[in-house]
């Protein structure tokens, strides 16, 4: 491709409203343009990106035997509603009406649609298994779209829906789709990791992330460096201390702590560590008051928390709630001396805490040297409720976890028969009988994949884009390619004899100066480049310098594109 003849349209400041560096960079590079909140034209340069990640996805989904199809971006309500989401969603959910007053919807997502197309063709188990997939606009309204394309609202997605006649046969898809996956992210270049996962909105009983690693991810990451542990931090479990409690060493006191609410403050005010505090989390459920106990270096994990039968759903008490049962405002609350109706939930780190510093229910004091049994009743209850931190024992037994960031870019799900036990698609099994079908589901933030490939790879000159996906392979950069003709020759000749090769390669003949025309390229991300001038061709070379060199090196003009092939091999 010619740049006079494509559309380059670059910046050298990024908008004040970007965010993140892979925003930023999408600006300045003009590979996006924003036309509202979360919502971006797909420039020609991002969009030869966005369909080399689209063409690896869809290659590697019909060789794992996947079928593709496309299928309505506007829904009908009833499908939503008769599996139960059309309420269940929320906003997110972009309802409208035609002009008969029907409900439809903007599709998030096509659980509801593909299941009522194999309800309708699917009858007997002879026609099962099916593994249908689509690569499709959807549209999700976020109540604050931000960070470009990673947090938007309109996006290309390509979800996937299997149909199985047994939960075995789910699984052996289910595996299959976690090895496609992992090619695809190979493929594409990236740093990738698979991590169990929470199923969320969508259902089910098992899910896999996989997320690109990079500093600026929203999803923190647990994993053990000595094993193949990897979990998302919502679902990591944090095991019971291996240590028993130990026995009581202090007595119970009550201590003033005026202004200390946090349990920062109190262990400072103490000189204490942080970790022989207890951080009281009042909650509800219905018309229940519940206290969650954790230890004051740890965070609540809200997910894990919600997943106690008898606190589904909660929801954080307001102050006069804490006050009307607990005789006291947030901040100074505790387990001892709470009334014998309010269940007590303690983590199980600190179910095995002994000599603890908790609130007093009384404001501006604390207890120290605080010990189950003795001076407050057991736990009701003990549950992980916590976030696992760096450090905490790998929950296979093979070592400590690490913590690192990453940024989901796909995630495979084993719904079983969450929609189609609600929509009845079933079939007719070897003996006649109706039965259920078993669902798995699998997406890939297409569109997500371009911004996070940015995030994990650019320096301060702009992106450098793994080779699958960058817009061109290589550029050929000529220094006064419209004032001498040699160096148009020279170019010309280059170009062709890479394009006869099969390299996808930008020809830069636009009319700019040598720092402007290497700025562009440098910004764009594209990894090889050749420059060619009349200095070179007077010792007969070229310049080559890859997007991560750090220096030019000099190549024989006659040898230039055998040498750019050896580098693209």
């Amino acid at each position: 491709m010619r740049a006079t003849q494509f559309f380059i349209s670059t910046l050298k400041e990024a908008p004040s409203d970007a965010e993140i560096v892979s925003h930023k960079l999408m600006l300045r590079a003009g590979l996006i343009k924003r036309l509202a909140g979360g919502i971006y034209t797909w420039m020609p340069l991002g969009l030869r990106i966005l369909r080399k990640v689209e063409n690896i996805v869809r290659e590697e989904l019909n060789r794992a035997g996947a079928v593709e199809l496309l299928m309505p971006a506007v829904q009908p309500a009833e499908l939503w509603q008769e599996s139960g989401r059309w309420q269940q969603y929320g906003p997110e959910l972009l309802r409208l009406k035609d002009r008969h007053q029907r409900d439809f919807c903007i599709g998030p997502t096509h659980e509801e649609v593909i299941t009522d197309v194999v309800r309708r063709e699917i009858r007997s188990y002879r026609q099962l298994p099916r593994h249908f997939y689509q690569i499709q606009t959807k549209f999700r309204d976020e109540i604050r779209p931000r960070f470009g394309v990673m947090r938007g609202r309109e996006f290309l997605m390509k979800d996937g829906y299997s149909f199985h006649a047994s939960y075995e046969d789910l699984q052996r898809e289910y595996a299959n789709m976690h090895d496609t996956y992992c090619r695809i992210f190979t493929r594409l270049g990236l740093q990738f990791r698979a991590v169990a996962a929470d199923t969320g909105s969508i259902g089910g009983t098992g899910s896999h992330e996989f997320h690109v690693l990079a500093d600026s991810g929203e999803d923190a990451i647990a994993f053990c460096p000595d094993s193949d542990y990897a979990a998302n931090v919502e679902l990591a479990e944090a095991v019971a201390p291996a240590q028993p409690r130990s026995s009581p060493q202090e007595h119970m006191k009550k201590v003033p702590t005026p202004g200390k609410t946090r349990c920062e403050e109190v262990a400072e005010l103490l000189g204490l560590p942080l970790t022989r505090t207890v951080k009281a989390i009042a909650v509800m459920h219905d018309e229940t008051f519940c206290l969650l106990l954790i230890r004051g270096d740890h965070m609540l994990n809200e997910i894990k928390t919600a997943k106690i039968p008898f606190l589904n759903p909660f929801r954080f008490a307001t102050d006069e709630e804490v006050g009307n049962h607990l005789g006291c405002r947030p901040g100074y609350i505790g387990p001892v001396g709470a009334r014998k109706d309010i269940p007590v939930i303690a983590d199980r780190a600190v179910a095995a805490m002994s000599d603890f510093v908790c609130g007093a229910n009384e404001a501006g004091y604390h207890l120290t040297g605080v010990n189950w049994g003795r001076d407050v009743k057991e736990p009701d209850y003990v549950f992980d409720i916590r976030n696992v931190v760096e450090g905490d024992p790998s929950p296979d037994g093979k070592g400590p976890l690490s913590i690192c960031r990453g940024i989901e870019v796909g995630h495979i799900f084993q719904l079983r028969t969450k929609y189609s036990e609600a929509m009845k698609a079933t079939y007719l099994d070897e003996n006649g009988q109706p039965r259920v079908m078993e669902m798995g589901c699998y997406g890939i933030g297409v569109s997500r994949i371009v911004g996070a490939a940015i995030e994990q790879n650019h320096d301060e000159r702009g992106i450098i884009f793994p080779r699958a996906i960058a817009p061109f392979e290589v550029a050929i950069a000529p220094v006064g390619y419209g004032k001498s003709e040699a160096v148009r020759k020279a170019a010309d000749a280059l170009y062709g004899e890479l394009r006869q090769a099969g390299v996808d390669v930008l020809l830069d003949d636009r009319d700019e100066r040598p720092g402007v025309m290497f700025a562009d390229l440098e910004l764009i991300g594209i990894p090889h480049r050749v420059t060619i001038g009349e200095r070179g061709l007077k010792d007969g070379v070229a310049e080559y310098q890859g997007r991560r060199d750090t220096a030019a090196q000099r190549v024989p003009l006659q040898d230039a594109a055998a040498f750019v092939r050896e580098r693209l091999e």
